[in-house]
C-alpha cells in the first residue's frame, strides 16, 4: 500500500509540475501596423524589443531607406531609437547593392552599430524586394513598462 501511495504522490507532483508549467505565459507588448498580416510588427517582452523583418520598395538604395525609415517608426512608438538596437539580421538578393548602399544603413545608427548578420538568399516573401531587415533592441528598464 505504500509504494501504491508513494506513486501516486510522485504522478500527482509530477503533473502539478507540468500543468504550473503549461499555464504560465509571457506578458507581450504588440505593435501592430496590418491587422490581417498574421504577424505583429514587434513584440515586447520585458526590456526586449523584436521588430518583424520591414521592407519597402524602389531600387537597392531606396529599400534601405524605407526599411530603416519603417524601424525607425517603430522604435518611435516605444520610445527607443536606433541606439537601442542591439541586433539585425538582414537578408537580400543582392550582397553587393547592399554594400555598396551601406552609408544609407549607417546613417541610421549614427555610428552606434549593432551586432549584425547579413544573408544573401534566392527571393524574399515579397518578390519585388531585394531586402528585408529585422531588429531586436534593448529598452531601457523605465521604457518597457
Amino acid at each position: 500500500m505504500k509504494l501504491q501511495q508513494l506513486l501516486l504522490l510522485m504522478s500527482l507532483s509530477l503533473f502539478s509540475m507540468l500543468a504550473v508549467g503549461q499555464t504560465d505565459t509571457i506578458a507581450k507588448k504588440k505593435y501592430q501596423v496590418n491587422q490581417g498580416a498574421g504577424y505583429a510588427q514587434a513584440v515586447l517582452v520585458d526590456n526586449v524589443l523584436y521588430i518583424s523583418g520591414t521592407v519597402a520598395s524602389g531600387d537597392m538604395a531606396a529599400q534601405l531607406k524605407g526599411a530603416y525609415a519603417g524601424i525607425e517608426r517603430t522604435l518611435k512608438a516605444y520610445g527607443a531609437t536606433f541606439q537601442n538596437v542591439v541586433k539585425e539580421n538582414l537578408y537580400t538578393t543582392d550582397i553587393e547593392a547592399v554594400k555598396s548602399n551601406n552609408e544609407v544603413r549607417k546613417a541610421f545608427y549614427k555610428k552606434d552599430y549593432p551586432a549584425a548578420t547579413w544573408v544573401q538568399i534566392t527571393r524574399l516573401f515579397m518578390p519585388q524586394a531585394l531586402v528585408e531587415v529585422e531588429v531586436i533592441a534593448h529598452l531601457p528598464a523605465n521604457k518597457s513598462k
